[in-house]
């Protein structure tokens, strides 16, 4: 039986997992989150062999849990998850790589309270030279895994168009849409929705954890991007320089496209159809966010 909402300890418990992070980047990520009117709390858990990252941020509203060894991405954020179903509204998975300014957690805060219809949301994600990210896609096919990964620049020009309608290039990125595959770099979600449709599959020792987890809560809730309010991701696409982490993505991708379907996925298909605007959701008025990098000091 899963553990049920009872109390508003806080308003979002968050969690970060680190392996061997940098020190100033995980200072500046649990900054962005701690930077908040609201009442957080911020689990950070080490996968790292050693605990040297113990320290480096810390608070009252903080806990550092060492795993001891890796356990992958999505068991590390269940640990803090768990920990924090009972009490806090909202949960906020978030990479080390990202940072984002004050007024952000209010606004998604204020808007999922407006729209309990909504179990997930993803801002505007940017790279930090202000460029943006396309992190809004459909459910992937296999195809859409394998080439974009796989083939060389050359095919990959003549597959283009499929590419560039996979990451959704064609909408309107100025509106909230719903979306049923958002990136797991910022993962802002309702806790009454993972009670509802369970945590991070642990099959997934990394890579499609986040592919599984939106969809499902997509299946009950909407998800979705909305661009109000703009976050900031270094995105060290790490598949891309180590082979050790690209067997883990095709493992993965594999465990992915086993659970739900390869070439027939008739949910996937009437899903991706659906994609669309979602204008009668509410929307807020500006809190006076800002869309620049932040800049904050190597302390917290």
């Amino acid at each position: 039986m899963r553990p049920q909402v009872k109390n508003d300890d806080y308003d979002i418990c968050g969690s970060i997992v680190a392996y061997k992070t940098d020190v100033l980047e995980l200072r500046r990520a649990a900054g962005s989150f701690l930077s908040t009117s609201l009442r957080v709390k911020l689990t950070v858990i080490d996968n790292s062999p050693t605990d040297s990252l113990r320290g480096v941020i810390e608070g009252t509203n903080i806990e550092y849990i060492h795993a001891g060894r890796n356990i992958g991405y999505g068991a590390a954020h269940n640990i803090a998850l768990r920990k924090c179903m009972s009490h806090a509204r909202y949960h906020l998975v978030l990479n080390p790589d990202v940072q984002f300014g004050k007024g952000v957690l209010e606004e998604l805060t204020s808007f999922l309270d407006a729209n309990p219809a909504v179990g997930l949301v993803m801002p505007k994600v940017n790279y930090p030279d202000g460029s943006m990210q396309y992190v809004c896609k459909k459910l992937p096919t296999p195809f859409d895994t394998f080439s974009r990964r796989f083939f060389p620049r050359a095919l990959k020009a003549l597959v283009k168009r499929q590419m560039y309608d996979y990451e959704l290039r064609n909408m309107d990125f100025e509106r909230i849409l719903a979306v049923p595959y958002l990136s797991g770099c910022f993962m802002f979600v309702r806790m009454k929705s993972l009670q509802e449709v369970g945590l991070f599959d642990q099959r997934f020792f990394m890579y499609y954890e986040d592919t599984d987890l939106v969809r499902r809560v997509h299946e009950r809730y909407y998800t979705v991007f909305y661009p109000r309010v703009t976050i900031f991701h270094s995105h060290a696409r790490g598949s891309y320089r180590s082979l050790r982490l690209l067997a883990i993505q095709c493992v993965s991708a594999v465990r992915y496209f086993n659970k739900w379907g390869w070439i027939w996925d008739r949910q996937r298909t009437e899903v991706n159809r659906a994609i669309r605007p979602i204008d009668h959701l509410v929307s807020l008025p500006t809190t006076g966010t800002t869309s620049e990098m932040p800049l904050q000091s190597n302390s917290t």
